[in-house]
């Protein structure tokens, strides 16, 4: 099992860069596939970035594709997430995801992932 916790979020103005970390226990972390959802105002949780046991392996959603970019640092437990180019259509909270150890294909469905952190807020403003 692993436990995630977020941190990183804050109030950003548009066209910003802002980047939000994940800090994962356990010392399997490595054999996990990693991954970022969103969940806006009104909106239902949605797929940011996914990034594999590799840590090469990157799958993204087209709304942030070359704005967003994911990493994992396996020495540290941590997994980030670099937003540049920041829009109001951004805000929301940001939750760090995680597979089962069993599974290693990347994948964009929230229903995949087990293990949840507590989410971090960004907010985008214009």
């Amino acid at each position: 099992q692993v436990q995630l916790v977020e941190s990183g979020g804050g109030l950003v103005q548009v066209g910003d860069s802002l980047s939000v970390s994940c800090a994962a226990s356990g010392r399997t972390f490595s054999s996990y596939v990693m991954g970022w959802f969103r969940q806006g105002p009104g909106n239902e949780r949605e797929f940011v970035a996914a990034i594999g046991r590799n840590g090469i392996s990157t799958l993204y959603a087209d709304s942030v594709k070359g704005r967003f970019t994911i990493s994992r640092d396996k020495s540290k437990n941590m997994i980030y997430l670099q937003m540049n180019s920041l829009k109001p259509e951004d805000t929301a909270v940001y939750y760090c995801a995680a597979r089962d150890n069993r599974f290693v294909i990347l994948t964009a469905r929230r229903n995949d992932y087990d293990y949840w952190g507590q989410g971090t807020q960004v907010t985008v403003s214009s």
